[in-house]
């Protein structure tokens, strides 16, 4: 019984870091485009492996490949940016990328809330 409730006080403090790693990670998208996303990134790979076990270990996951994502896409549309002929597209990348990001955000928190684990 005891092991029980240790591992459901283990899953819960997993499940409230991710929630607070989202929110961080949300606010950073709104204040840099997520340029300081580096620093909750970085808690996601460190506190990921005390989540094993847990539903918050695909949150992590998803955050880090949410993030990886984004960072790709953001770089792709620099280099249309680059060729000055693709400015139209490089902002058309970019809002794509902002929006999707937000979206996995969102989605992120919610399924969070709803207790549910993320796909991959």
């Amino acid at each position: 019984m005891n092991q029980d409730i240790t591992l459901d006080r283990r899953s819960d403090d997993a499940v409230n870091l991710a929630r607070i790693l989202y929110a961080v990670h949300g606010a950073t998208f709104f204040f840099s485009l997520g340029l300081l996303s580096i620093i909750p990134l970085i808690v996601n790979y460190a506190k990921r492996p005390d989540a094993e076990g847990t539903i918050a270990f695909s949150h992590h996951g998803w955050m880090i490949r949410s993030f990886w994502w984004y960072v790709t896409w953001m770089v792709v549309g620099g280099l249309f940016f680059a060729t000055l002929v693709g400015i139209p597209v490089a902002y058309c990348v970019w809002g794509v990328a902002w929006l999707w990001k937000a979206y996995r955000l969102i989605r992120g928190f919610i399924d969070l809330n709803n207790k549910r684990a993320m796909p991959g």
